[in-house]
């Protein structure tokens, strides 16, 4: 395991904007704010979403798209740099009205309702290419 301390005490509470992209309102957040590096937690509900599922032996990422409403039973991220910008890591445990669910690395989702907590850092984190995963991970 890699680690570094990091401290910070700016907190912030939003409410998504309805209609609008849910991963990029909080990577556009954290562009107005300065936020280099923050941990996320939030709830709500979204239009539609593209989750994403990571294939290990494939090192590739396999879309599932949903066009339909479902509840944003638990979101949960970070913010980091990639490529110089605020990148939100992001996924989600959505759930239909039946109840069932399903969760992976959230990519995209047109908000219905969303609420978030944020904690950002003073320190940046930033996401560098590692070659025994082929993902960007932080670079410790």
């Amino acid at each position: 395991m890699h680690y570094r301390e990091v401290s910070g005490d700016r907190e912030f509470v939003a409410r998504l904007a309805h209609g609008e992209d849910w991963r990029a309102q909080i990577e556009d957040f954290a562009t107005s704010e300065g936020i280099d590096a923050a941990f996320f937690v939030g709830l709500g509900a979204v239009e539609d979403a593209t989750i994403w599922y990571y294939d290990q032996d494939r090192e590739a990422y396999d879309a599932a798209e949903f066009d339909e409403p479902l509840e944003v039973a638990s979101c949960v991220g970070n913010v980091s740099l990639l490529d110089d910008e605020p990148f939100a890591h992001t996924h989600a445990v959505l759930s239909r009205r039946d109840g069932t669910s399903f969760a992976g690395h959230l990519d995209a989702a047109t908000t219905f309702a969303g609420e978030l907590y944020v904690r950002a850092f003073e320190e940046s984190l930033e996401r560098h290419h590692d070659d025994v995963t082929d993902l960007d991970l932080w670079e410790l």
